[in-house]
């Protein structure tokens, strides 16, 4: 019989919005978590009008991003600006151990739901607020996007080739990186609860917890005062190093060379032996100082070849090399398949839908992940009467209202 899941006893009430928020509450959902999503039909997440679509066209049931990113959760659709609608946000909230929202720092307080109010209702609480900038300061109600966060916090400037305008990494970068740390936060809070019975509120700037991830160009300026410049697809202490045609149309490979050792044997697969000991390459200063040169030859003889075959007979060799691979091939990797990277889970207007995995393994509690994001409205009833105990009268003076919208 297979152990309860870690985050089994744990509730989260989810007002999460588009990606980075949702995609942490996806992850306590995979090992555990009862996670209810509420949204409203009057101001659709962008997250469900973003592509790649089910059902032949754009709908709000058909974002294959949003089932993935709230794979798991239960939904319900509440009209906060209505009384009756806050009145059930804050019955949610006593039954939540934690509240998770994405907001500007001014939303939740206009809703009466930010921090100070509903400790009031439930002191133990914790909440997490993460928006681009945090909760405070000058620009902590600068709104936008995790494109804006990525700029400002310095990543397309060194992110991109040096005699072009930057081009910063692909998509959203800090929506990608900033979930990690949020999920740390969350567990490290729920470890405090558990052993003090006190809850705790979180804010958590997105562009902050990113910095992390300039650690060592942060440090290089500190300790040096060397400032990071765009480099292309250049390493300083590595060459060759790059992404090189292959044959066919768009076909390419990363190559990257890291000793002596191993450029030596590059020139052995090529044939070209005699580079070995030329002066513009025999060390990794020269390589460095001649990388225009270098890389014409490794794309020369890489071109006439397959991708596949260029990684193949590179890594046997013990040199870095892999295969750029394009969407169609990565749900067909051998290695993502093995690891069920995507999954096949259960949408009741689809069928089924492809989903990421977990990403990360626990040997003993592996996670679980069986349905595809909530459709909207669809897990009202399942919320209302099960999580919450209300009765038919009550759930019908909801819909009456329009509170369920």
């Amino acid at each position: 019989m297979a152990e309860e899941l870690p985050l089994a006893d744990v509730k989260v009430l989810d007002f999460m919005w588009v990606m980075a928020g949702p995609t942490a509450t996806r992850r306590l959902a995979d090992y555990g978590a009862t996670v209810v999503r509420v949204e409203s039909t009057k101001r659709i997440d962008t997250s469900r009008t973003l592509p790649p679509f089910y059902g032949g066209g754009p709908g709000p049931e058909n974002s294959g991003r949003f089932h993935s990113w709230n794979a798991g959760k239960l939904g319900i659709t509440l009209d906060l600006k209505q009384k009756s609608g806050r009145a059930v946000a804050l019955d949610l909230i006593r039954w939540a151990d934690v509240v998770t929202e994405s907001f500007s720092p001014k939303a939740m307080r206009a809703f009466g739901l930010d921090y100070e109010s509903i400790r009031q209702v439930k002191p133990e609480i914790i909440m997490l607020s993460t928006c681009l900038m945090g909760q405070s300061g000058p620009l902590s109600k600068f709104a936008g996007f995790g494109s804006l966060a990525t700029a400002i916090s310095g990543f397309y400037d060194i992110t991109g080739w040096p005699d072009r305008p930057p081009a910063g990494p692909f998509g959203a970068y800090t929506d990608t990186v900033a979930p990690r740390l949020m999920v740390a936060a969350v567990l490290a809070a729920l470890d405090h609860q558990r052993r003090t019975g006190q809850g705790q509120y979180i804010d958590l700037s997105q562009a902050e917890a990113s910095l992390l991830f300039l650690g060592p160009a942060l440090l290089d300026y500190a300790v040096n005062g060397r400032v990071h410049e765009r480099a292309g697809n250049r390493d300083p202490e590595m060459a060759p190093h790059g992404v090189y045609p292959a044959a066919g149309t768009e076909r390419w490979v990363a190559i990257a060379v890291e000793s002596d050792e191993q450029w030596r044997a590059f020139c052995d697969v090529i044939a070209r032996r005699e580079l070995s000991t030329d002066e513009r390459f025999s060390t990794i200063e020269e390589r460095l100082a001649h990388q225009d040169e270098l890389d014409a030859i490794v794309a020369e003889w890489t071109q006439g070849r397959e991708a596949q075959e260029v990684e193949k007979v590179l890594q046997s060799r013990g040199i870095p090399a892999g295969v750029v691979q394009r969407s169609d091939e990565l749900l067909t990797d051998p290695q993502l398949v093995h690891r069920d990277h995507f999954l096949q889970v259960e949408h009741p207007m689809h069928g089924t839908v492809t989903v990421e995995g977990s990403q990360f393994k626990l040997s003993r509690t592996p996670a679980r992940m069986e349905r595809a994001g909530p459709t909207l409205g669809g897990d009202n009833q399942h919320i209302l009467e099960t999580l919450l105990g209300y009765g038919a009268e009550r759930m019908a003076a909801l819909v009456a209202e329009g509170v369920l919208e």
